[in-house]
This record gives C-alpha cells, structure tokens and sequence, in this order.
C-alpha cells in the first residue's frame, strides 16, 4: 500500500534533482568567462546544488513528519540568549563564537561583494519545490498536525537568532577594536 505514493515521490526528487542540477550547470556555463579555467568550478557548488535538490526531494518525508532537520546548538543557544557575553571577554573567544555561528549559518555577509542570483536555477528549484509540494493534498494543513510547520517556524526562530547574535558579536568585536578575518 505504501509502494506507490513512495513511486511518485521518487520519481519527483529525481526530477528536481535534475532539474536543479542541470539549470545550475547551464546558468555557471553561460556566465562563465572564457579566460576563466574549468578548474574554478570548485566542488562546493555542485554540492551546494546537491545538498538544495536533497532538501526539496526530502520536503514531502518532512512534511509527514517522517524525518526531522537537525538544529545546531549553538542556534539554540542563539534563540536563548542572543546578545549575552557570558565567556567572551577576549578577541579570540569572541572570534571562536563567530567562527561556530559561521559553520552554522554560512558566510558572514561581506561588504563591498557583488550580488549574483542565478535565475535559471532559482526556476528550476522552484519548479522543483512545486512539483513536489503538489504530491501532498492539502499540505498546509497536513504539515501543521504533524508538526512540520511549527518545526519550520523553529527553525526559521534560531536562525533568525543566530544572525542576530553573529551581528551583535561582531559589534562587540568592532567596539572591542579586535582584529576580525571574515
């Protein structure tokens, strides 16, 4: 009885995974500059494209409830206590809890930097999210008995925190005249 909603579901991840994968690849293909060497195209996007084709695929287990996202803890301590300085008191233990919110959260925005957006792989990640939402019938409601929509809105709750934190901690840092790398 479980085979064939499990059929349409894997038939689905994989068209978004090749959607995405393949929108990604034509998008850095056509910006691509000619001087610039095919070695450049450094295994970090393909996995960052990767990891997004995961999480749309994984979307319909989630929203069932059948698999949950890992929150880091220091996210958690994050939402807790977003501008304490319990423990930071030097450069270096200020540094050391950027440094985990980074691991956490990603890259520290950069002033200065110029702002990209791929389009063709935005299309595709959205196509792919609707093809897979689709599979659900009233997936709202359904993401709110099983807990999927609070969980998101937990998870939306620490990251919002632990950027707030990242922010507050390079103030600190500023204030503090720490010498800061990124």
């Amino acid at each position: 009885m479980t085979q064939p909603i499990f059929r349409p579901l894997a038939l689905a991840a994989t068209a978004a995974l090749l959607l995405t994968g393949a929108a990604q690849a034509q998008a850095q293909d056509s910006k691509k500059p000619a001087d610039r060497k095919e070695a450049s195209d450094s295994p970090s996007k393909y996995e960052a494209t990767r990891k997004q084709a995961l999480e749309i695929g994984s979307q319909p287990a989630r929203d069932m409830g059948m698999t949950k996202r890992d929150i880091p803890p220091v996210l958690e301590q994050a939402l807790a206590d977003p501008y304490g300085l319990r423990g930071l008191k030097t450069c270096a233990q200020l540094a050391g809890a950027v440094r985990s919110l980074n691991e956490a959260l990603g890259p520290d925005y950069q002033s200065g930097g110029e702002y990209r957006e791929n389009r063709v792989g935005k299309l595709a990640a959205a196509g792919g999210k609707s093809v897979i939402n689709s599979i659900i019938p009233f997936r709202s409601l359904v993401r709110e008995i099983t807990g999927a929509a609070p969980a998101d809105r937990h998870m939306n709750a620490v990251v919002d925190a632990g950027l707030a934190r990242r922010g507050f901690l390079r103030g600190v840092q500023y204030k503090q005249r720490c010498k800061t790398t990124s």
